[in-house]
């Protein structure tokens, strides 16, 4: 693949991705929306090493280790925010924090941090738009 390509590879997925997080959303599938939401970040960033390194990006769920690696500066809210979302690719995974994280998926606890995980996804393609 060329770079343009892997580059284009992570952001329509991404977007694939975004799309179907709104639908788990609209069907209340709260828990799910926000592990799929993960991913839109996860793969935003991964674009972004495609386009810094021009090479695979490494295999890791961590977006902020990803975004350090991606040399993305992040200030001290968007570290803690990604943070906490690192969580939500966890805590659908295992047993152990299953019951406990869709129980903490309400409705307005989602829609919160739906909302503040499509912002950052337009940061990030607009920081691939000006090949940053």
């Amino acid at each position: 693949m060329t770079k343009d390509e892997h580059i284009r590879y992570w952001l329509q997925g991404a977007g694939h991705d975004l799309k179907a997080a709104e639908s788990l959303f609209e069907s209340k599938k709260y828990d799910w929306c926000l592990f799929i939401a993960h991913l839109v970040l996860e793969k935003a960033i991964k674009a972004i090493f495609a386009l810094k390194h021009d090479k695979v990006p490494p295999k890791t769920h961590n977006l902020v280790k990803l975004a350090e690696q991606s040399l993305i500066e992040l200030t001290d809210e968007r570290q803690i925010f990604f943070d906490e979302v690192n969580d939500f690719n966890l805590e659908v995974r295992y047993p152990d924090f299953k019951h406990d994280f869709y129980n903490s998926c309400t409705k307005d606890f989602t829609e919160m941090y739906f909302n503040k995980i499509k912002e950052n996804y337009q940061w990030l393609k607009s920081l691939i738009e000006s090949g940053k």
